[in-house]
């Protein structure tokens, strides 16, 4: 056993493995205490203890019993604690405060944090700031959305509920996590220009990955109209990536709807509503509006943005931007009979595009298999006569899950319990998709001692 799965003090990708595990399991023993729910509701079931822990620590935002009505204060507490951990990261946590202690890394230990946040130094001291920085970073984001919720004070309640209210809206917005304290998630400020505006905010800051941020930090220092050309290729696909994306989700969105669900809503609110979901789908699972009353086209391009998700080293799930990135231009270098992929005059190199595809492909094929399951085995969501609506709310399931999302056609409840075992290793796959690429950098490469002939394939 120890052979196959090596020492955890030797492999540290294991480690941070174990390490999500064991929260995930401490956090379902707490929520298995009477203490967690609201006098009068039933206390939470094994399998509703493990699902809950699991969607909060990997920033999910699926849930089987109401934060808001089933959840005591110490309830609520307990899972916010779990999005700040799973958003932040406990790899980047523990190993800060390893570093912290004064305790020598390994080089494996420094390799998979450098490729965790992004850092190419390597270096000891510049990790500790690398790592300070993402923290700071984190906690200082989500200081801005609590002040401005508390100030502007959507809720209209006392200080201690609107403080509640406002901390644990911003956490679980820069986290992605899609946890909030209303059934109606975000729907009764739908109209809300401010609380629209922070929420999508601290989603896109939280979802658009550390490595950007940092990079954007580094180069604030030159000219203005030095720095984007200073910014690396990583960053500046990134940019234009989320920016298209937000862009393009609100406007089909709005095409899509705007007879349907928005109907009956002032155009301001409308362009509220599609900004609000292009942006949630990707992937912070509040919602506005009840997506039942959205078109099979629209939710089809939710499942489109949810797949796609955010960015590397972030707070969101999805197979990235930058892997969609990296096929779109892989693509078109191949339609216009290009070898090479470049972009900004850098040339991206094979090995890049190779992970993007196995990225994508893997996405893929784990989600079929999860799809497969639920129309096999499970009667989601609420289908018509003749199964109407059954695949789409499947679908629609299984990718918010492996998308660490948290949006729901209301099929979340109606799971039965091989269902919900389901989705919850979905979520945690989703939230360790990097971690699992790490597992496998843990085991030495292995040379072959033959090579044999090359011979081509026909693709296409």
């Amino acid at each position: 056993m120890a052979k196959l799965t090596g020492s955890l003090t030797t492999y540290p990708a294991r480690a941070a493995f174990a390490w999500y595990l064991g929260t995930i399991g401490i956090g379902t023993l707490f929520l298995l205490h009477p203490a967690v729910v609201r006098p009068g509701r039933a206390p939470l079931s094994l399998l509703d203890a493990l699902f809950t822990a699991t969607s909060a620590t990997c920033v999910t935002g699926l849930i089987v019993r109401s934060t808001a009505n089933d959840l005591s204060f110490i309830g609520q507490a307990i899972v916010l604690l779990l999005i700040q951990l799973g958003g932040i990261g406990i790899l980047s946590v523990t190993t800060y405060v390893t570093l912290r202690l004064g305790r020598s890394p390994t080089l494996r230990h420094q390799t998979l944090v450098t490729q965790a946040v992004g850092d190419s130094s390597g270096h000891v001291r510049e990790l500790r700031w690398v790592l300070r920085s993402v923290f700071l970073f984190a906690v200082g984001s989500e200081i801005v959305g609590f002040v401005v919720l508390l100030i502007y004070n959507p809720w209209q309640s006392d200080l201690a509920d609107r403080a509640w209210q406002s901390l644990f809206h911003a956490i679980s917005a820069f986290c992605n996590a899609g946890f909030s304290l209303s059934d109606e998630s975000l729907g009764h400020f739908r109209g809300d220009v401010i609380v629209n505006l922070t929420i999508v905010g601290l989603v896109v800051v939280g979802g658009i990955g550390f490595p950007v941020v940092l990079d954007l930090w580094q180069q604030r220092v030159r000219p203005r109209g030095q720095r984007w050309m200073h910014l690396t290729v990583h960053t500046k696909i990134m940019l234009l990536g989320t920016v298209g994306l937000l862009l393009l989700g609100t406007i089909v969105f709005l095409i899509l709807e705007w007879q349907n669900a928005l109907r009956d809503m002032p155009w301001t609110e409308r362009l509220l509503v599609g900004l609000f979901h292009s942006a949630s789908a990707r992937t912070a699972g509040f919602q506005t509006i009840d997506l039942t009353r959205l078109t099979d086209a629209t939710l089809f391009l939710l499942i489109l943005l949810m797949m796609i998700g955010a960015g590397p080293c972030s707070t969101g799930g999805g197979f990235k931007v930058s892997t969609f990135m990296a096929l779109v231009l892989s693509s078109w270098a191949s339609f216009q009979g290009h070898e090479k992929v470049t972009i900004f005059r850098r040339t991206l190199p094979p090995e890049s595009i190779n992970r993007a595809v196995a990225t994508a492909l893997l996405f893929a094929i784990v989600a079929g298999g999860a799809l497969t399951w639920l129309l096999a085995f499970e009667a989601t969501g609420h289908p018509h006569p003749g199964g109407e609506g059954r695949l789409r709310d499947a679908l629609f399931e299984v990718i918010s899950a492996l998308g660490t999302v948290g949006l729901s056609t209301n099929t979340t409840t109606t799971l039965e319990r091989s269902g919900r075992l389901i989705i919850i290793i979905l979520m945690f796959m989703g939230r360790l998709g990097p971690i699992s690429v790490f597992l496998a950098l843990s085991r030495p490469a292995r040379t072959p001692h033959i090579e044999y002939p090359k011979e081509d394939l026909l693709v296409g």
